[in-house]
C-alpha cells in the first residue's frame, strides 16, 4: 500500500469531520486529489477494496432476516422503481442529447437505456455505512432500505450474467447443499467462543466459503458472502460475530472509497455532465417516495428510506465497464459515472444529516395514514396499563422486571430489541414487546400511558441509555427515570440529562458481595462495632 494513500485518507477523513460530514466523503475527495497528483489505483488497493465490500455484504447477511426480501414493499417496490427509474433516466438523457451535449450526440437508444439502468441503482456500501453510523440498520426504514439494496444486488448479478453471456457452472446447483450445512456451521460458531478464532472463522466463511466458492462456480462472489451471512443470521452469536468484524470491515472500506476517486481524472465536460446527473437525482428520489407510498407504511418510513437511497451506485461503474468492453459506451462515461457517484455521496450525506428535519417539513404535506392499516412493524407501540417500563431485558433487566412485579406489585412492561429474546421471554410469561431504544422510529411509535410512574434503563450500551433519556425528556415524561451504568465515567452524563437515580452495576454488585461474605463470616460492620 502506498504511504500516500494512508496519509491522504486520514487527512481527508479529518477534513470531512471538521465540516461535519461523514469521513467517507473525505476518502472520496482524497482519491480525486491522489488522482490529480499522478497516483494510480494499485493491485493491492483493488484487493483491499474488494475484500472490504465482500465483508460488508457478509455482515449485512448476518443481520438480515431473509423474510424481509419476501415482503411486497421490498421485491415489488424494487422492481417498480428500477423499471421506472431506468425509463426515466433514459428519457432524460434523450432530452439532453437533443440539447447537443457532446457525450450524448452519437449515443444510440440502447446505450441510453443501459445508462438509465446503471443510474437506477443506489449504493449498498454507502447506505449501509450511513445506517450503521446512526445505529439505524434495524429501524423500519433501515430494514426497508437494506432489503431494496439486496434486491438490486440480485438484479445486478442477473445483469452481469446476461451481459457476459457466461452461464454459471452446472456445479453451481450444488450450492443448495449449503442449506443443510448451515446448522453445522452454527454449531462450530458456538464452539469457537469469542476473540480471534471467531473473527478468523468469519473471514473464512466470507472470503472462502462465500466469495471464492461462488466465483469458482461462476456466481458473483459478493452474492456468495451475503448468502453465507444469511445462513448464519438465525444464530444468536451472529450479531456478536458482526460486531467483532466491524472495525476490520470499516478499515478495508476506506480502500473502496479511495479507489472510486482513483478511477479516472475528470475534465470540464465530465464535470458538467456529472453535475447535470446530480441535479436529476431528486427525480429518482421522488420516484422512490411515490413507490413506497403505494404500500401501507408510515410516511416517516417512506421518507427516510427514500433519503437514504438518494444516491448513485458504484454498480454504475461495473455497468459502464461492461458496456465499454462491449463497444456500447465511450470510455469517457466511466469518468462521468465515477464523478457522479462521488458527488451523489456528498449530497446524500448532507441530506441524511438533516433527514429528520426534512421529514418534519414534509409531514403536513403528505397524506395521513390510518394506523390500523399499517404493517405491524410500523404500528404504534402501546404500553397498556403498565406502571413501570424496563428498557433492555438482559440479565439485569429481567431481574429488575421480576423485582418490581413480585416485590412491589407493579404492572411492568419489558422492551428489548432482540426478536429471539422477546420470543423466549413471551413464552416464559413476561409482558414484553420488541423495540429498539436507539431507534428514533421507536420513540415516535411509543405511546406512553399516564399510568407509567417509572422507566428503568438497563440497556448494555451507554449510548442507548443517553439516547433514551433525551427522548423521554423531549417528550415531557414526568415520571422517575433510573439508569444502570457499567463504568464510573458514565454516571455524570446520565445525571446531567435528568436521571432520578444512577447505579454503577459493578460497584453495587461488589458491595452486595462483600456484605454477603462478611455476614456469612460473622463479621459486623465497623459502624455497628463502634456503636
Amino acid at each position: 500500500m502506498e504511504p500516500a494513500f494512508l496519509l491522504a485518507a486520514f487527512l481527508g477523513g479529518v477534513a470531512a469531520l471538521a465540516i461535519r460530514l461523514p469521513p467517507l466523503v473525505g476518502f472520496l475527495a482524497a482519491g480525486f486529489v491522489l488522482n490529480a497528483i499522478g497516483y494510480d489505483k494499485t493491485p493491492l488497493l483493488a484487493l483491499v477494496s474488494e475484500v472490504g465490500v465482500t465483508l460488508l455484504l457478509f455482515t449485512i447477511g448476518l443481520k438480515l432476516d431473509v423474510r424481509t426480501l419476501l415482503r411486497r414493499e421490498v421485491w415489488g417496490g424494487t422492481s417498480l422503481h428500477m423499471l421506472g427509474s431506468s425509463l426515466l433516466f433514459c428519457g432524460l438523457l434523450v432530452g439532453l442529447k437533443g440539447l447537443g451535449l457532446s457525450l450524448l450526440v452519437d449515443s444510440q437508444w440502447h446505450t441510453l437505456l443501459l445508462l438509465g439502468f446503471a443510474f437506477s441503482f443506489s449504493s449498498t456500501v454507502f447506505v449501509i455505512k450511513v445506517l450503521e453510523k446512526r445505529s439505524e440498520t434495524q429501524t423500519a426504514y433501515g430494514r426497508l432500505a437494506i432489503g431494496v439494496l439486496i434486491m438490486q444486488d440480485i438484479f445486478a448479478v442477473l445483469f452481469i450474467t446476461a451481459s457476459t453471456g457466461k452461464l454459471p457452472s452446472p456445479w453451481a446447483l450444488g450450492l443448495v447443499l449449503l442449506i443443510p450445512l448451515a446448522p453445522l456451521l452454527r454449531q462450530l460458531l458456538d464452539r469457537l467462543g469469542h476473540g480471534e478464532m471467531q473473527i478468523l472463522f468469519g473471514m473464512l466463511l466470507a472470503l472462502v466459503l462465500g466469495y471464492a466458492l461462488f466465483e469458482a462456480l461462476g456466481v458473483k462472489g459478493d452474492l456468495g458472502a451475503l448468502i453465507i451471512g444469511l445462513l448464519l443470521a438465525p444464530h444468536p452469536a451472529a450479531q456478536t460475530l458482526s460486531r467483532s468484524m466491524f472495525n476490520i470491515k470499516e478499515l478495508l472500506l476506506v480502500g473502496f472509497f479511495l479507489s472510486i476517486g482513483l478511477t479516472a481524472m475528470p475534465n470540464a465536460s465530465h464535470v458538467q455532465m456529472a453535475l447535470l446527473l446530480v441535479a436529476l437525482l431528486p427525480l429518482k428520489s421522488l420516484l422512490y417516495l411515490l413507490v413506497f407510498m403505494r404500500f401501507p407504511m408510515r410516511n416517516r418510513t417512506a421518507v427516510l428510506a427514500t433519503l437514504s437511497l438518494s444516491n448513485y451506485s458504484e454498480f454504475g461503474l461495473i455497468v459502464g465497464a461492461i458496456a465499454v468492453s462491449g463497444g456500447l459506451l465511450d470510455e469517457n462515461w466511466l469518468v462521468v459515472i465515477s464523478l457522479a457517484v462521488a458527488l451523489s455521496f456528498g449530497l446524500s450525506s448532507m441530506l441524511n444529516a438533516v433527514s429528520e428535519g426534512i421529514y418534519r417539513w414534509l409531514e403536513p404535506r403528505l397524506p395521513e395514514r390510518d394506523p390500523s392499516q399499517l404493517y405491524l412493524s410500523d404500528r404504534p407501540i402501546e404500553v397498556g396499563d403498565a406502571e413501570a417500563v424496563v428498557l433492555g431485558m438482559g440479565r439485569i433487566g429481567r431481574s429488575v422486571y421480576r423485582r418490581l412485579q413480585k416485590q412491589y406489585g407493579l404492572r411492568v412492561l419489558g422492551i428489548d430489541s432482540n426478536p429471539a429474546s422477546v420470543k423466549m421471554l413471551v413464552e416464559r410469561g413476561f409482558n414484553i414487546v420488541e423495540g429498539d431504544a436507539l431507534d428514533s422510529d421507536f420513540w415516535d411509535k411509543l405511546l406512553m400511558s399516564p399510568d407509567v410512574r417509572m422507566v428503568v434503563l438497563s440497556m448494555p450500551h451507554h449510548a442507548g441509555n443517553l439516547f433514551a433519556l433525551k427522548q423521554l425528556r423531549s417528550r415531557q415524561f414526568d415520571g422517575r427515570i433510573t439508569a444502570v451504568v457499567e463504568f464510573p465515567e458514565e454516571i455524570e452524563p446520565i445525571r446531567e440529562l435528568g436521571a432520578s437515580a444512577v447505579f454503577h452495576v459493578y460497584d453495587k454488585a461488589g458491595r452486595a458481595l462483600a456484605d454477603s461474605a462478611a455476614e456469612e463470616s460473622g463479621i459486623e460492620p465497623i459502624s455497628s462495632q463502634l456503636g
